[in-house]
């Protein structure tokens, strides 16, 4: 029977193709913006590296200004970063498995491909910051712990530069020469994209991972200054020796505990450490310690804000406005055609095979806006990519969001039959209600 059906569908939509059309296209375009809408709001909701969200954490102390909070949207938390003094002294704990000093800086790369050389970012990190995070290589691995305090004049390259620079061939060995230093690649990652960037948000929720990764120690010995610095006390930091000893926040630090009572013995150091300090005249807030995790360090952060939220809302509004249109184009399309349902209930059809055959036709009509829309959804997401693409070096942190990926086909499918069951529903039913002696009178 179900081939049946799919025959008189296929009859019906030719014998009316504008309206059939008109139909697809409101169904598709109601479920291409909703794909699109919910395959961002799913990445920026995610947790990249959910699989250790009970051993990382974010170290803040709070050192700001006694009158006023660091964040002025977010009052209740401590800076996203610490001094170079706070930062140092709770690194050199033994009490972490891994642990992790990093933040972003600025300089220029002599370029092998380009006219001109390249203006890109790099990380100052430790040499944890790899398997802490499970960084993939695709090419070569890490540095050592040694790296960084001789510093070695060594460095971890991006895939995208990788690519830029060499081809995408092994480029281990090679010379990269970055603000007049020459460093030898001895990793290349293989693609990364954790969106959020999870472990650094001084710099925006969702900035691509920085292309090039240099060892610790070459912060301080080519003094190298943090792209975005904060500080609320008025004090000079023009030289890098007086920013180390001041005030300013610059510096993430995140620790790996496995255990409670490793993170029980870390909180209780930071506290005491904290207590010693407000002696001294610092911290002189109320004390807001926080050892936060993955998920409650993006959650503290409002990484998915509530604009996000409400145009998830406006999404869904619009494709429940595209299915009631089309909701009304197929009850009076099947009514057109109540003559011929009422010749076939008179010749011995029940009400649920006349049910079953116009909802046959509104599944036709929700799987061909299924299609539809997931394409459209594609190109929704393509736009997305070239609005906030960056020229710099990689490309913009909201392109890596908007890729349609396994979950937004998974969407498309569950909302195709949400629009069978919405649109096609009481249209079938109501056909299937209509007394078949009022059109054989007729005929």
């Amino acid at each position: 029977m179900l081939s049946y059906y799919l025959r008189l569908a296929l009859k019906s939509f030719a014998r009316d193709p504008g309206s059939t059309t008109l139909m697809v296209f409101a169904i598709a375009l109601g479920i291409g913006v909703c794909i699109m809408t919910l395959t961002v709001y799913h990445a920026m909701s995610s947790n990249p590296i959910s699989w250790k969200n009970d051993r990382l954490y974010a170290i803040t102390m709070d050192s700001w200004h006694p009158q006023r909070p660091a964040l002025k949207n977010l009052p209740q938390l401590p800076p996203m970063q610490l001094t170079y003094t706070d930062a140092t002294y709770l690194y050199n704990s033994s009490i972490p498995e891994r642990r992790v000093m990093s933040y972003q800086t600025r300089g220029v790369l002599l370029s092998r491909n380009e006219n001109e050389p390249l203006k890109i970012r790099a990380r100052v990190t430790t040499a944890d910051f790899f398997p802490m995070f499970d960084v993939p290589f695709r090419y070569g691995s890490a540095w050592n712990a040694q790296a960084d305090t001789g510093p070695e004049p060594v460095a971890v390259i991006s895939h995208d530069l990788n690519t830029r620079q060499f081809g995408g061939t092994n480029s281990v060995g090679r010379i990269v020469r970055w603000s007049g230093h020459d460093f030898r690649i001895i990793g290349v990652l293989a693609p990364w994209m954790p969106q959020p960037k999870f472990y650094d948000l001084a710099y925006g929720n969702f900035e691509e991972p920085e292309p090039l990764y240099i060892p610790w120690g070459w912060g301080k010995a080519l003094e190298l200054r943090a792209n975005r610095i904060f500080t609320w006390k008025t004090e000079s930091i023009e030289t890098f020796e007086r920013l180390l000893g001041s005030e300013a926040t610059w510096i993430g630090l995140w620790v790996e505990l496995p255990t409670a009572a490793s993170r029980d013995r870390m909180q209780t150091l930071i506290d005491t450490y904290w207590a010693e300090q407000r002696k001294f005249g610092r911290f002189q807030r109320p004390r807001n310690n926080r050892l936060s995790a993955v998920s409650q360090w993006l959650a503290d952060h409002e990484v998915v804000q509530n604009d996000d939220r409400l145009l998830v809302g406006l999404a869904f509004a619009f494709l429940c406005v595209c299915l009631l249109n089309t909701i009304g184009l197929l009850l009076a399309k099947f009514l057109n055609g109540a003559p011929t349902a009422g010749v076939r209930r008179a010749l011995g059809a029940s009400r649920m095979e006349i049910f079953a055959q116009h909802l046959v036709q509104a599944g036709v009509l929700a799987l061909g806006g299924g299609l539809l829309g997931l394409l459209m959804g594609a190109a929704f997401l393509k736009g997305v990519r070239v609005l906030y693409g960056d020229p710099d070096v990689g490309i913009g942190g909201y392109q890596a969001l908007a890729h349609l990926d396994t979950a937004g086909i998974a969407w498309t499918i569950v909302l195709a039959i949400v629009a069978v069951l919405v649109t096609g529903v009481y249209p079938a039913w109501r056909i299937g209600r209509v007394p078949p002696a009022t059109y054989l009178k007729s005929q």
